[in-house]
């Protein structure tokens, strides 16, 4: 029996979800065993895990401002900690990181420096403090740190620009889970993940998907560690994957070598120069701690204190997959070498078929013998971690159950990334810029309109397939990094920055980014020193803070209240500063 408010029985609600969710995985497991055929198994899945994320929306629903766009500051550090780790673990680190480490080897350990060390500037120079400012959104602190709309609406921009690439690459993992479990074709199954999205958001807003983050991430993480757990036990005995990838890379290489093929992964530096490979964790670095929705989370906090305190918890939920992918790249690897390669290609395992049909592993007999050789073989680094317990023969419950985890890692980032670009529309411009005077009533009503037109249309995006999905989000990172990263860090820490130096220097670093990117990308312009546009903000983030820099010296210094607030946000004590209503 539950007694007290539903805050003061988190530990007991989620503990039993928790113990319900892995009954619920025993139970499909026991029907495999009877015989349930596997497509019911996976429809199963998907659409229990779905449900309960729209059903705990639908619980959370409100009409209350204050609860829909920042939870009602009252998510406990830990529990706001495990939704930010979810809403972080998107669908390129849950799908694509392990993949990308398997292709690349140690260069693909630059996306995990660079996310995991993101957190740590995001803890040193910027949760706390925009915490203790006390406003709803990122655009909300540039207007007034910079006083006025032009700030606002230039980060508003940005923040646009930034989450909807971003978006667009979760709704695509989601179409990927979706396509290959349901039966689907891609460009219908977009849509069908994208119903599971708004069903999560739109009625409850930041209380909705907090909740619903934490449920996603309970799964998630369950569902990331149970094959490459079972893995490792069944191939070294030891049920600590983490502790025993060394000993199966040795196995690789002694694999290899037989085999005749180049041991690219052993070296770094053969797919990313040194210039690319810190460019790019540079910009991941910087644009983790510019991500709007990352940031919105440590708005939800009861403290300035629980702000802190729950980056601490995000880190630690976050590290538990990220310390797991190079262990699944190397057990998935392993696998392929093993159960795949050298065999008669006319009999390999129904996977190879099921996920070929969807454009995703491609098989091209190169020597016409009729075997199969590594080089013939195509896996798409998106779906290494949803095919892996297909490849080593699991059962199939095991491989559902990834896919959901999966689904909740996209669905739980499409959730905060529609959430900002909708309250960045509704709150930033419609309340703050258009109608000042709208009621609660308008304003949400707005706020759920255009999250829907703006899912609707990146769902759209997503189904023309426009690029890989860790290559969208690394755009992602690097307009926000271009962007934003100078207004944030400058705002809080350079008191004579003025309103002219932050918007020339968001124009500055986002044009410069967005040139880069897109003439690279689809004008045919050639690189700039060799730098991939996945690292686009490589220029784009010394242009905003140059720029910043130079235009706020040549301009009169902010007023005497303005650099006084600036150092009130600095002060580790004491309350939110500014309270919107």
């Amino acid at each position: 029996m539950l007694k007290g408010d539903f805050i003061s029985n988190l530990g007991k609600v989620y503990g039993i979800y928790t113990g319900g969710f892995i009954g619920f995985v025993i139970v499909l497991a026991i029907l495999e065993q009877m015989g349930v055929p596997n497509q019911i198994i996976g429809y199963l899945f998907v659409f229990m895990t779905i449900g309960i994320y729209a059903l705990i929306g639908v619980l959370s629903r409100t009409a209350q401002i204050s609860e829909y766009y920042v939870a009602g500051r009252r998510v406990p550090a830990i529990y706001n900690g495990m939704a930010t780790g979810s809403d972080w673990m998107s669908g390129a680190s849950f799908v694509g990181m392990a993949g990308t480490l398997y292709l690349l080897g140690y260069d693909g350990l630059a996306f995990v420096l660079g996310w995991t060390g993101g957190y740590v500037l995001v803890a040193v120079l910027l949760a706390p403090y925009l915490r203790k400012f006390g406003a709803f959104t990122v655009p909300d602190f540039l207007a007034v740190r910079y006083g006025g709309n032009i700030a606002r609406s230039v980060g508003i921009i940005v923040l646009i620009s930034c989450s909807f690439t971003y978006v667009t690459a979760q709704i695509y993992a989601t179409g990927i889970i979706t396509s290959r479990f349901l039966g689907l074709s891609f460009e219908v199954a977009v849509f069908a993940g994208l119903l599971g999205i708004l069903l999560c958001s739109m009625l409850g807003g930041m209380r909705a998907v907090t909740w619903t983050q934490v449920a996603q991430y309970i799964i998630l993480i369950i569902a990331y560690l149970t094959p490459v757990v079972i893995l490792s036990a069944q191939i070294t005995g030891v049920p600590i994957p983490q502790l025993m990838y060394g000993g199966i890379l040795e196995k690789i290489s002694v694999l290899e070598g037989q085999m005749g093929i180049v041991k690219s992964h052993v070296q770094p530096f053969t797919t990313y120069d040194p210039l690319n490979y810190f460019a790019l964790i540079l910009c991941l670095m910087l644009g983790t701690a510019s991500l709007p929705h990352i940031l919105m989370r440590y708005f939800t906090t009861p403290s300035v204190r629980e702000a802190r305190i729950s980056v601490g918890w995000s880190l630690l939920f976050i590290f538990l997959l990220y310390f797991t992918a190079p262990s699944y790249a190397a057990f998935a690897k392993y696998e392929v070498l093993t159960n795949v390669v050298g065999q008669p290609i006319a009999s390999l395992p129904a996977w190879v078929k099921a996920w070929g049909d969807i454009g995703l592993v491609t098989i091209k007999d190169a020597n016409l013998d009729g075997i199969l050789q590594w080089a013939e073989l195509n896996i798409n680094t998106d779906v290494i971690v949803l095919a892996t317990p297909e490849i080593a023969g699991l059962p199939y419950v095991v491989a559902g159950l990834v896919a959901a985890g999966g689904l909740a890692a996209a669905l739980s980032t499409a959730d905060g990334l529609l959430l900002a670009i909708a309250n960045a529309l509704s709150h930033d411009i419609y309340y703050k810029m258009v109608d000042p005077k709208a009621d609660s009533k308008r304003r949400l009503i707005v706020a759920r309109v255009l999250l829907v037109f703006v899912a609707v249309i990146a769902a759209w995006l997503a189904s023309t397939k426009p690029s890989d999905i860790l290559s969208m989000v690394a755009w992602a990172f690097s307009i926000a990094a271009s962007g934003l990263f100078a207004p944030l860090v400058l705002g809080v820490w350079w008191k004579r920055a003025t309103s002219a130096g932050a918007v020339c220097g968001m124009i500055a670093g986002f044009g410069v980014c967005m040139f880069y990117l897109v003439g690279t990308q689809y004008g045919g312009m050639q690189t700039w020193f060799g730098v991939r546009n996945i690292s686009a903000g490589l220029f784009g983030i010394p242009a905003a803070f140059v720029v910043t820099w130079v235009v706020s010296l040549l301009t009169p210094a902010p007023s005497k209240d303005m650099q006084d607030f600036v150092d009130s946000i600095r002060l580790p004590r004491g309350g939110p500063i500014m309270q919107e209503n």
